[in-house]
């Protein structure tokens, strides 16, 4: 709350001035109007003159010709009326006739008739979220109303009331970005495919930006517009974070001076690490058995449960929201028939599509082959990369162990004044706990510049990859970045979860990383576990992750708008219009929905797949989201441009991203249960070994020992004089020195084992059982909706009946008169016999 309180002072002081200057507006040009004030401005393109003016020039003026041939009208502001004297702007209006058609050729649903069944309460105690919901006028602004695609050749069976305000503000730049993006800029009767569409003229200079406008200023309603104003006020306020959005068992022996204290445990390494007392771990078990312990499996279950339900009621939210939004007809197969301008370009061969029959452009089979195997051995190539760098982060934490394992027992042998301090940080900071936290932070960095590099990577191979339709530009875009992000963050995590600490040997017979003449020796888990070091590695990578990504989404705009004020007192004009507000606001690239999608996934992916090792992961996710929330209600009202419309049925691609994480957390919430969990040894112990109904003892079985030879090659000639005992002790179970099957596995380690698969197996078969029964017993769609959308449909059928039967007749009986009367005396039979059959 501290930090969103000081968000909010800082912005507030950096926007004061700007406000203070922006208020002195001349009232003519703070509109979203034409000069006539009655054509509304649609879309704004902006462009200056440059080194290459002559040439842009040519391209404006042939793009321009082409708009308004499509019927779109123009006006243009002189650079003498822009702030910086440099900068053109051009006013795009679309008519109610282009409009119209192309509502049309969009399939754009609008209404018919107003609803006639009631609204239903979302819960049945609707006065317990009172509190947290906003007003009714907020949330539904507008009355609920059926809908129908839009027919240019029926436009009296539509509700039209006003004909200017009939389509929104977002349809009407929906249909006009549609237009641009197609629209030549090439002269009559030349002909050059390439030279299509405004984000080819963005690319090469032609013009600087292209955006629809704002409503309204943020912090001041606008004449008959204030939804962007209702959105600040009611959305992107930190002090609104509790309302609803618009949218539509252990007995510590370790610590027991008497047995932890007394035994002597194996060096951790070669060469510098020496013996180790088992207490001096005390520290650290006590904070493995925070979240190791028998209500974490309970809570692992728990979570795989309320992932089910969590994607269940998100499907039934997204139904409601399917029919709100009128997307309950709208096919993926409209986005499919709309191919890409790119594709269009690029592509120059042409074949007959057996379905439309008309010529259409492809891609050869040997070009797409060749391109997808590029594009393959790109993403292998990055892949590799990251496991190339994991290598190196456990290669660092091999070799750097020893140098932490002799520093900090150093200082514990030193004498003098500093002996308690030493002792201190050495009880705090152990050789095991310095390696994961450094570790984990050299890790983070890495994942931050890969991801960097691999954002304009992913994009540049799916441009290659030449993907017909925005459909398919997406799907390929989300499968390689949520490949390659899965791999980057997470991989860390699976080597300390599942392989950190399983290969590790026994004395006299370790194992090493890329062999015994590397002397780097597989790293051993903590005699309380590997649990607390997953939770490490988790804690740092989430919650730098989120701290970075709001440094950059709240501080970053902020130093932004501090340093345009700045430059703003020392210019005397302050007279800006609403194009010129806009025009300074950040542009909402095509992907800027896709970063905060992706961005949701991962975090959904760190409180699911690892929630078994860091319990809390959920809540720090749930206070990371109640910021997060505001940080981009705030963008998305004050720093960015007004986005162009677009629409979708669903989250696509993301859902079935979703599912397989929900599928994937139930298998390896079991295996860490099992595999870095000391909950199932302990449990086997307690039930099969203990003689007692207690744990006593558990710390002695669980550690096997090993019989110091002479001086062994390993350890220097300083630890082995300083050391008294024959023998040491190393986590595992394995028989004992003298045993005819020494140092190989004693029967209670095959129990455990098997004790392991039991559980896995059970866990995910209860687990997923109960996620089945769940989402099979949860409708995907309410009944309401489910009501209301047979009742659209029901009427549709039956106005349309009516409507042209009533339009049939009025043809008939206009026919009648204008025939003449012989003509009219023998055919009335004919025509009766005809608007009988139509009745």
């Amino acid at each position: 709350n501290s930090t969103a309180c000081q968000i909010a002072i800082t912005k507030s002081s950096t926007l004061w001035l700007f406000l203070l200057q922006t208020d002195k507006l001349d009232p003519s040009r703070d509109t979203v109007f034409f000069r006539d004030g009655v054509r509304r401005i649609d879309f704004v393109l902006s462009y200056v003159d440059d080194k290459d003016g002559e040439k842009k020039q040519e391209r404006r003026r042939a793009f321009e010709a082409n708009l308004e041939k499509r019927g779109l009208e123009l006006e243009t502001e002189d650079k003498s009326d822009s702030k910086d004297q440099k900068t053109y702007f051009l006013k795009i209006h679309a008519p109610r006739d282009v409009l119209a058609t192309y509502a049309d050729v969009l399939k754009i649903k609008v209404p018919f008739k107003k609803s006639d069944i009631p609204q239903s309460q979302d819960v049945a105690l609707e006065w317990l979220t009172q509190p947290f919901r906003l007003p009714s006028n907020i949330m539904h602004p507008e009355p609920d109303y059926f809908t129908y695609h839009f027919d240019k050749t029926k436009t009296d069976f539509f509700l039209i009331g006003d004909k200017d305000t009939f389509f929104p503000p977002s349809t009407r730049n929906r249909i006009v970005f549609y237009i641009l993006s197609r629209c030549a800029y090439y002269k009559e009767g030349q002909k050059d495919r390439e030279k299509t569409g405004i984000k080819r003229l963005l690319s090469n200079g032609t013009y600087t930006a292209a955006f629809p406008l704002h409503d309204c200023r943020y912090w001041k309603k606008g004449r008959n517009a204030e939804e962007r104003y209702n959105l600040y006020k009611h959305w992107a306020r930190f002090l609104c974070f509790y309302k609803e959005q618009p949218l539509n068992l252990i007995n510590k022996e370790i610590c027991d001076p008497k047995i932890g204290g007394s035994i002597m445990m194996c060096p951790l390494c070669d060469k510098n690490c020496t013996f180790w007392r088992l207490d001096s771990t005390c520290l650290s078990s006590w904070q493995s058995h925070l979240f190791d312990n028998e209500a974490t499996v309970f809570f692992a279950m728990f979570m795989g449960i309320w992932v089910t339900l969590f994607l269940e009621f998100w499907k039934r939210r997204q139904a409601r929201l399917e029919y709100e939004w009128d997307l309950v007809d709208f096919e993926e197969e409209q986005q499919e028939l709309q191919t890409r301008p790119e594709f269009e370009i690029k592509c120059t061969n042409r074949r007959l599509n057996k379905i439309t029959q008309e010529m259409e452009p492809y891609l050869p089979l040997h070009t797409r082959c060749a391109r997808y195997c590029l594009s393959g051995a790109t993403v292998t190539f990055w892949i590799s990369l990251i496991l190339a760098c994991i290598t190196g982060v456990i290669a660092y934490r091999l070799a750097v162990y020893a140098s932490f394992a002799s520093i900090i027992g150093n200082h514990k042998g030193e004498s003098g004044n500093h002996k308690n301090k030493t002792l201190l940080v050495g009880g705090l900071i152990t050789p095991q706990l310095a390696t994961s936290v450094t570790a984990s932070c050299i890790n983070f960095v890495i994942i931050m510049i890969l991801n960097f590099f691999y954002e304009k990577v992913a994009i540049w191979i799916t441009d290659m990859e030449i993907p017909k339709t925005h459909l398919e530009y997406e799907n390929r875009l989300i499968t390689k970045m949520f490949m390659f992000q899965f791999v980057n963050y997470y991989s860390s995590c699976f080597y300390v979860a599942f392989f950190k600490g399983k290969f590790v040997g026994y004395p006299g017979n370790y194992t090493y990383m890329f062999g015994k003449w590397k002397k780097f020796r597989n790293e051993e888990c903590d005699p309380g576990g590997c649990l607390i070091e997953l939770t490490t590695q988790l804690l740092i990578v989430m919650a730098g992750k989120q701290l970075w990504g709001n440094i950059q989404e709240a501080l970053l705009p902020l130093m932004r708008n501090w340093w345009s004020s700045r430059k703003g007192r020392h210019n005397p004009e302050n007279h800006y219009s609403r194009w010129e507000q806009d025009h300074v606001l950040q542009n909402f690239s095509q992907l800027g929905l896709f970063y905060e999608y992706l961005e949701m996934v991962i975090q959904f992916g760190f409180i699911t797949l690892f929630v078994a090792s860091f319990p809390l992961a959920p809540l720090l996710a749930l206070f990371n989201n109640i910021l997060e929330i505001r940080v981009d209600a705030w963008k998305f009202t004050t720093q960015f441009r007004r986005p162009v419309a677009s629409k979708a049925r669903n989250i696509g691609a993301w859902q079935e991203i979703l599912n397989s994480v929900a599928i994937l957390s139930v298998v390896t919430n079991a295996f860490i249960m099992a595999f870095t969990s000391d909950m199932i040894p302990r449990m086997v112990y307690l039930y099969a070994y203990s003689n007692s109904t207690s744990m006593k003892g558990y710390i002695n079985s669980s550690l096997s020992e090993y019989r110091i030879p002479i001086r062994p090659q390993n350890m220097t000639e300083d630890n082995w004089f300083r050391h008294f005992n024959t023998t040491c002790r190393y986590r595992d179970y394995r028989h004992p020195p003298g045993h005819k099957n020494e140092y190989t596995h004693t029967m209670q380690f095959w129990h455990i084992l098997a004790a392991k698969m039991a559980f896995i197996i059970i866990m995910e078969h209860v687990v997923f059982v109960v996620k089945f029964f769940i989402a099979w017993m949860i409708p995907d769609v309410p009944s309401d909706v489910k009501a209301r959308i047979k009742r659209e449909r029901y009427l549709i059928q039956e106005h349309l009946h009516n409507y042209e039967v009533e339009r049939l007749k009025l043809q008939l009986s206009a026919s009648f008169i204008t025939e003449p009367q012989t003509s009219e005396t023998s055919l009335t039979p004919d025509k009766h016999e005809v608007l009988s059959e139509c009745l």
